[in-house]
């Protein structure tokens, strides 16, 4: 792209309008220099998003508002106080084994902030926590939904490099769950002194009870992995058979569904993934135009002159993602970066699942990071108390997903682990 049509993407960003059309005009002016046709942007727009596997997006976004829509967020929430709720600073505790559970359905990070801050931030205040740590809390939580499977940004990442999608499925999990312990370790040590008397142990009967109860959600990340992994279908069917889960959960199982509802949850996750979407064409459309300039290749010459060990490849890697991810949403980040960056990573033979793990969660760490953390103004949208005040209250969070984020980095064994266990 030219140093005009950088310029004015800068420009539009910096005046608010939203990055999916500030990337198309900048690039419809670069098309412009070149003399190319216009039709040519509709052309690449429209092949950003010509793939079976993209369809597995809007249909996971359908399946976890329909689960939500049953009133499974009331069943997490009490399975997750069954097992933890009598720990010192349990509501803490129950809000973060809630994100963890809730993550294997909704696989996005603000539904999960939503969802969940409208039921623990007022909870949270009644036993004398802090309206602002609560939501600094569940918005950093809420990072965890897009790392552990179905992640939609797994899912685009794969479709990015071709890889296969159940491999990065695999390998969100254990950094989603250092993810979880480390919240919680942050959240206690920063709460426990205001922390209400501990709440009496369930019974085995209770635990059983909550269990039973809850375990209508969590069988659909189960199904979900299991159908992928047997190889019977792939992400896309697989996320089909999630929508039809929930929908018979809903309809026939919890009768919680109306009909009358339905075009309603239709309507609301379609403007879920049409933003998805948009997102991922425009940004194919910046990729087409780097490619023809060679820019992939000017980069991956240049780092590789500078740079051989993958390790500080890596960090570098990093430093670039946490920066861009401070401004910039993940999603596009991600789809104009990763095209520049792979090859580089693959003439260093960094794995491409372990590059794929450490990217998305770098950048979903963008979530919570100011000044742009669009889970920091969910949270702020329920607590009502300032993003000042939350972004006071998000720093040790952040410190702590951070630690994570490096141990992903400098450990390749926490991503690939268990993929390479089950064979992929």
């Amino acid at each position: 792209m030219s140093a005009g049509a950088l310029g004015l993407l800068v420009g539009l960003l910096l005046l608010g309008l939203p990055i999916a059309f500030s990337i198309i005009l900048a690039c419809g002016l670069a098309v412009a220099e070149r003399g190319l046709p216009a039709m040519l942007i509709a052309q690449r727009l429209f092949t950003g998003l010509d793939s079976f596997p993209i369809m597995a997006v809007p249909l996971f976004i359908l399946a976890g508002e329909l689960m939500n829509e049953s009133g499974i967020t009331r069943r997490i929430i009490d399975l997750a106080d069954a097992f933890v709720g009598h720990l010192r600073t349990g509501l803490c505790q129950v809000g973060i084994l809630s994100s963890v559970i809730f993550a294997g359905i909704s696989g996005s990070a603000v539904a999960d902030a939503s969802a969940l801050g409208r039921v623990f931030i007022p909870a949270m205040e009644e036993e004398g926590y802090p309206r602002a740590f609560s939501g600094a809390l569940i918005a950093a939580a809420s990072v965890i939904g897009p790392i552990i499977p179905p992640s939609i940004p797994m899912i685009i990442f794969a479709l990015i490099i071709q890889e296969s999608i159940a491999s990065l499925f695999l390998a969100g999990v254990v950094p989603g769950l250092l993810l979880g312990l480390g919240i919680a370790l942050t959240g206690y040590l920063r709460i426990r002194r205001l922390a209400p008397e501990p709440k009496p142990r369930r019974s085995a009967r209770e635990l059983l009870a909550a269990l039973r109860q809850g375990i209508i959600p969590m069988l659909m990340p189960v199904i979900i992995l299991a159908t992928i992994l047997s190889g019977v279908v792939t992400p896309t069917e697989a996320a089909a058979v999630a929508v039809l889960y929930a929908l018979l959960i809903g309809f026939f199982v919890l009768r919680t569904l109306k009909l009358a509802s339905l075009l309603r949850i239709f309507a609301s996750s379609m403007l879920l993934a049409s933003i998805i979407l948009i997102v991922m064409a425009s940004a194919s459309l910046v990729n087409w135009l780097l490619t023809t300039d060679q820019v992939p290749q000017q980069f991956a010459a240049f780092v590789l002159g500078t740079v051989k060990d993958p390790v500080a490849f890596l960090l570098l890697t990093n430093v670039l993602l946490l920066v861009v991810g401070c401004f910039i949403e993940g999603l596009a980040a991600m789809i104009v970066l990763v095209p520049i960056l792979f090859p580089v990573a693959q003439a260093l033979h960094v794995d491409p699942v372990h590059f794929g793990t450490v990217v998305v969660l770098n950048l979903m760490i963008g979530l919570i990071t100011p000044p742009m953390g669009l889970c920091l103004f969910v949270a702020d949208g329920v607590a009502k108390v300032g993003l000042a005040a939350i972004v006071r209250q998000i720093w040790p969070f952040l410190l702590a997903e951070l630690a994570v984020l490096l141990a992903v980095t400098l450990v390749p064994g926490l991503a690939l682990g268990l993929p390479r266990l089950l064979g992929y």
